[in-house]
């Protein structure tokens, strides 16, 4: 790991250094928090959480070869070396922005309500038909897992491309201050994590605090269908680009056609000329992808043929809507996370399915005091998109079973309603509600454990 010695991570981490003088000049090979993953010369940073404290694990993994650990608190007279801080997590941050600076790779940071890991999939799908490109692995998006992230990079890599999650004010701010991107893409406002962002307002703003650590003459790349993103006009004196279906934007898409769960075909119209791809997962919302990977891919200089070839190439992942296929069911394994807007996103795709279509959905969480209402607003949805069955767990989900019901019957719908109190109820149950040959939807907030319903109907 470039420039990674043990005196240069103490003055990184604002530390002090504990330990053999000779040793202050070696360099790790990695960087972990988890006592259970310990490489040989690699560092420990011991996290103190809600239920376990890392420290306790210090003795262990220093025998187990880790080269030094950082420690907030003094270890005495002990025969390793180590670094003290006045926190892990902020010492950290401080070493993983320290390693990008070392590395000089471009980043392209990705951020928004929806869509992030399926756009981070696609921007990098696309970018490694002429890179090498490090991506954000599973939920590695938050104040720990960017730091680790970032620490996977090594000199071969080319472009780092790293997905930003937050929750509250202030996240954003300090993790690009980590990332500093030379390329920004914004998928969406939605309506998410309003417990503690209010409103849709609340939420630009909160994402948009990127804006303050980019590079110098960064490209930014919005959705410009976006009501909220469309009247970011400026940033650091350079106009944004703007995407979408707008053919006066410099990208967008028509020609549309959806291929059922196999896909979604367009035709992408660019400053250097116009192509038709088909993106191998189902959705309208994976057309936003497609060019938010193609503005991505000419930022750093791709020709429309290899753009092509990487949006062809994109593969889905395990809880956002992979498709399962087993002699009895089609199963769509959406199950990671969810918001309104997902939900009627994936209801919408699910109609275009073959066979029964049966939405198995669950509680949707953070948000805020209208959640109730936001929950009928799915269930408003549910009730005239065109699926045969909706399968309703949770306390919060019984907002959509009533909504779907008013509204299935004010269209003259045939809509089967079914709601369970709890995960376990519908477990119970699950084989009496569908049929071989349904195409069923999994769906619900992370909290809600429904990995468990896609489990049952693999068996």
């Amino acid at each position: 790991m470039k420039n990674l010695t043990l005196e240069h991570i103490a003055a990184a981490c604002h530390g002090t250094y504990y330990g053999p003088e000779e040793k202050k000049s070696q360099c790790i090979e990695a960087v972990t928090t988890d006592s259970r993953k310990i490489e040989k010369n690699c560092l420990f940073v011991p996290i103190v959480g809600a239920r376990a404290d890392g420290h306790k694990f210090i003795d262990q993994v220093m025998e187990q070869g880790a080269l030094a650990t950082l420690s907030e608190r003094p270890l005495g007279d002990v025969e390793f070396p180590y670094i003290q801080v006045e926190s892990s997590l902020q010492a950290v941050k401080d070493l993983a922005k320290y390693y990008l600076e070392q590395l000089q790779i471009p980043v392209v940071g990705i951020t928004g309500s929806v869509g992030k890991t399926s756009t981070k999939e696609m921007i990098a799908a696309v970018l490694e038909q002429k890179f090498r490109v490090l991506k954000t692995l599973g939920n590695f998006n938050n104040e720990l897992g960017l730091p680790l992230t970032v620490f996977r990079l090594c000199e071969e890599d080319e472009i780092a491309v790293l997905e930003m999650g937050i929750s509250d004010f202030g996240e954003m701010h300090r993790l690009a201050s980590i990332a500093q991107p030379n390329t920004c893409v914004i998928t969406n406002i939605g309506t998410c994590h309003l417990e503690n962002l209010g409103d849709r307002d609340g939420v630009l703003k909160a994402k948009t605090e990127v804006f303050d650590h980019l590079k110098p003459d960064a490209t930014v790349i919005l959705n410009g269908d976006d009501d909220k993103l469309i009247t970011v006009k400026e940033v650091q004196g350079k106009a944004p680009i703007h995407f979408g279906m707008n053919p006066d934007f410099p990208l967008y898409a028509d020609e549309i056609e959806s291929k059922g769960l196999k896909g979604i075909a367009c035709k992408i119209h660019t400053p250097k000329g116009a192509f038709s791809v088909v993106v191998p997962i189902p959705g309208r919302h994976m057309v936003y992808n497609a060019l938010a990977g193609t503005a991505v891919g000419l930022a750093y200089g791709m020709e429309l043929s290899e753009i092509q070839k990487g949006i062809e190439s994109l593969q889905s992942l395990s809880g956002r809507f992979h498709i399962i296929e087993n002699e009895n069911y089609t199963i769509v394994d959406d199950c990671y996370n969810a918001n309104p807007m997902s939900m009627k996103a994936s209801l919408g795709i699910l109609k275009d399915a073959m066979g029964r279509k049966v939405a198995v959905l669950g509680d949707m969480g953070e948000l805020g005091a209208n959640e109730k209402e936001l929950h009928r607003e799915v269930g408003t949805f549910a009730g005239t998109c065109g699926i045969d069955l909706l399968i309703c767990v949770g306390t919060l989900a019984k907002e959509i079973a009533e909504a779907a019901k008013m509204s299935s019957k004010a269209e003259g719908k045939a809509l089967g309603i079914v709601h369970f109190a709890t995960l376990e109820d519908l477990l119970a149950h699950l084989g009496e509600q569908v049929k071989q040959g349904d195409t069923i939807l999994v769906k619900a907030s992370h909290f809600m454990n429904f990995g468990k319903v896609v489990e049952a109907l693999q068996k």
